[in-house]
Formats: structure tokens, sequence, C-alpha cells
């Protein structure tokens, strides 16, 4: 009996070990073939419908590469929107200097690309992992399409992944990360949430001021991206926005234009609604504090469960969702089911869903989204409202694993009994 019962176990840990394994050795032939796709596009070798999502790499990055390397931050272009440290994303072409700008760009996304890959399969090959986050990354990047590696935000995915998968083991290395991504594009400040260890946030301090002092004394400008941000209104494909899009259809006089770099909406009420965001995200704020007082259950998990929630709500809440913001929660939400226990399945794969929504709406049918027509409402409330089921969701699962709950009031105590079983009376 007990030979049977260890050969049944040794039998289904054989079959885990081998599935494993097949899973495995698929994952590197899968990424290939589709980050090969992804380049074709790119490189223009295939033509993806829809405007040219290049033109962002080749010409606006192109030019503020000439502008950085003169020393200065772009102080003339509202269109630069971004911290100091991405000079050093836009700059980066240059370390492959025998190729010309847009081909260097997007040949380092995808090495960035495949260094989270790695850093993934390290955190899924760990005791308690599980190869599903890495698949979430092979298979999440390219529902994006040729979008994703016309945009610098895969980049900074990776440093922020980076920071998720060393905080249970480095920290510090993580805390240097986090701050390195914030001075990249803000959000990856985010992934310190769920961290406890003082040192990551003391490292984050450090870094942070060490780098902001450093850009701040070499280059005049380093912080002109906060007027530049300041300043945006409700662009086409936010939730806000969904209010214009109806509203169109119903006599609303407003106007749809390129402004500070992304399709926005211009007219009546478009400051009201914007408010109304800062608002939400405000209260999305506030709620992560609350949660942050309230939580005391912390486990490895927790750190990448956290920091995907949150992300999740400053995208829904933003009057900006742009289609590579997407990489964000991709990234996020790989390393969340790097972890066997993880419960964020479900808010994944809504993520994953509404990736595969927003390759349809920018840039296959970005017109329909534009005209405000049909097909375009339909898009985006579908892709606005997955993401929105993805943020309640996984903020539900992150209070139920981490903050107690309240225990149960006592039950009234039976008066005594007679001796002959009947109550005494009071």
């Amino acid at each position: 009996m007990r030979s049977s019962d260890g050969s049944e176990r040794a039998g289904r840990g054989f079959v885990e070990t081998s599935n494993a394994g097949r899973s495995l050795a698929w994952l590197p032939v899968a990424w290939c073939a589709t980050r090969l796709v992804l380049l074709l596009w790119v490189l223009k070798v295939w033509v993806f419908p829809g405007p040219d999502v290049t033109s962002d790499v080749s010409v606006i990055y192109r030019g503020w590469y000439g502008v950085l390397r003169s020393g200065t931050f772009p102080l003339n272009d509202v269109t630069w929107q971004y911290p100091p440290a991405a000079a050093t994303a836009i700059l980066s072409p240059a370390l492959l200097p025998f190729l010309d700008y847009a081909t260097a760009f997007f040949v380092l996304v995808c090495v960035a690309d495949l260094a989270v890959l790695g850093l993934l399969l390290r955190a899924g090959l760990r005791t308690g992992g599980t190869l599903r986050g890495p698949w979430v990354w092979v298979a999440g990047v390219p529902l994006l399409g040729p979008t994703v590696y016309a945009r610098y935000d895969l980049m900074v995915t990776a440093v922020a992944v980076a920071a998720l998968v060393a905080a249970a083991r480095h920290p510090r290395v993580a805390g240097a990360l986090a701050a390195l991504g914030a001075l990249l594009k803000v959000w990856p400040a985010l992934v310190l949430l769920g961290v406890r260890r003082r040192s990551a946030w003391a490292a984050a301090v450090v870094t942070g001021v060490a780098l902001a002092g450093a850009f701040a004394l070499a280059m005049p400008g380093a912080f002109a991206f906060l007027t530049f941000q300041r300043d945006r209104g409700t662009e086409v494909e936010s939730l806000g926005a969904l209010v214009f899009h109806v509203a169109r259809n119903h006599g609303w006089e407003g106007q749809v234009l390129l402004n500070y770099g992304s399709v926005e909406f211009l007219g009546p009420y478009v400051d009201w609604v914007s408010t109304a965001a800062l608002t939400l995200t405000g209260m999305a704020f506030g709620w992560l504090l609350l949660w942050r007082l309230r939580a005391t259950r912390f486990e490895p998990r927790t750190a990448a469960d956290a920091a995907f929630v949150a992300v999740l709500l400053f995208t829904v809440t933003s009057r900006v969702i742009s289609p590579q913001y997407m990489v964000w929660l991709i990234g996020i939400g790989a390393v969340c089911l790097c972890f066997r226990a993880s419960r964020m399945g479900v808010p994944v794969a809504l993520v994953l869903a509404a990736s595969a929504v927003t390759v349809l709406e920018f840039p296959l049918w970005f017109a329909h989204v534009v005209a405000s027509d049909a097909l375009g409402l339909t898009l985006m409330f579908l892709r606005n409202g997955l993401l929105v089921a993805a943020a309640v969701c996984a903020a539900r699962v992150l209070w139920r694993q981490t903050v107690p709950r309240p225990a149960p009031a006592p039950l009234p105590e039976r008066p005594p009994a007679h001796a002959g079983g009947t109550p005494v009376p009071p």
C-alpha cells in the first residue's frame, strides 16, 4: 500500500515536472516568433493597418535626441512631458551607432523585452513559483501590436519588473530601481507600495534625490515637464472621455484636436471632467493609503499584487490612457502570476482582454474612435469597461488577502437551566 502511494506521488511529480519542462522549452520559441513579427511591423517589412505608429520614434524621439545631445531638455516643446531620466531612453540609440536612430531604438526595446522575460523566468522558477507569469508576458505584449515597440514604455516596464523581482531578497536594489523608474515615467514609484522593508524606501529616497539633483545640475529644464503635464486635457481614449463620446452624438459643441501630443477633447465642460478624473485619482490614492494602514498579512507575493492594483487604479482614473500604458499592466500582472499562490489570475486575464481590444481601437480603427461613431463607442466602452472590472476585482482580492476581517460578535449566553430542565425565570 505504501509503495503504491509512493508510486502515485512520484508519478504525479513526474507529470508536473514534465509539463513544466515542456512549457519552459516552448517559451523561447513563442517569444522569438512573436517578437520577430513585432520587429517586422515596426521596421515596415510588413505594414500594420492604420496610422503609422513608428513616427513617434522616427520624428518626435529623433528630434528630442538632437536637443538632448546639445545638453538641454526640450524646454519649448510641450510634448516633452516626461521626468528627466527619460532622456536616457531617448539617447539610448547612441549605443548602436552603426544603425539609424529608429532601427537602433526598436532593437533596444526588443532587448529590454528579452530582459523582462529573463527576470520573469527567474521569479517563476523559484520555490513556490510558476511559469504562468512568463507566459503572460510572451502572449500579452504582442496583443498591443507595433505600438508596444514604438514607445519607450517597455523599457520603463523592464525597470519596474526588475524592482519587484528584487523586492523580496534585495530590498535596497528594489528601492533604487523604483526610484530610477519613477524618474523615467513616475508610475514605477508605485511598486514600493506593498514593500515593508524600510531599507527599500530609504534606498529609493537616496537614489531619487541623487539622480534628480544630478539631472537638475547637469541640464537646464529637468522639471519643465511638470507644467506641461498639468495643462493636459481629457484624451479621447480615457475613461472620462466616454462622457464626450456620447455627448457628441447629442449635440455637444466641442472638438477633437491634437493637443499636447495626444488627441484630446476640447470645449465646454472638459475642465469639469478633467477635474473629476483628478478627484478619482485622489480617491484611489486614499483607498491605497487606507489599505496600507489596515493590511497586516504580507506575503512574498503581496508587493507585486499591491503594485498591480495601484497601477490599475491610477491608469483607469487618469486623464490619458494611451495604448502603450497597457504594457505596464501586462508586466506587473506577469510578476503577480509568477507566484503559484497568486489570486490575480482573473484581473490579469481581463487586462489581456483589454489589450486585445486596445490594438483594435489604436491603431486599427482609431478613426472611428476620433469620430465617436458606433464602432468607436463600442471599442472604448469595452476596453475601459474591462479595465474598470480588472481594477475592482484586483482591489477586492488584495483587500481580502491582506486585511483581517473583524472578529464576529460573541453569542449571547444562555440563561442557567433549572434542575428539572425548566429555565429559571428572570
